[in-house]
């Protein structure tokens, strides 16, 4: 069996066309000081600390998703490493 097969090429697809979506909103975040939470949003003005942790969050979220997706499209093998 195959280890590059089409469904790592799907979910590899999927997780890269979520990167867009993730540095917009870290993008936003930096630029105004407003992420979202559910439906409403935190600003860095109400409170610094929950602000920075959720911008963490989604930064480690991105790069997270792009490991993954390198790892799925290129068959980097980096499972195999775990």
């Amino acid at each position: 069996m195959s280890v590059f097969s089409s469904e790592n090429l799907l979910v590899g697809l999927v997780a890269v066309a979520l990167l867009p979506l993730i540095g917009w909103r870290i993008g936003r975040g930096l630029r105004d000081g407003q992420l979202p939470i559910y439906r409403t949003y935190l600003t860095l003005d109400e409170s610094a600390a929950k602000f920075n942790a959720l911008l963490a969050l989604h930064i480690l979220s991105f790069v997270l998703i792009a490991v993954i997706a390198a790892d799925l499209l290129f068959n980097l093998r980096l499972r195999d490493m775990l």
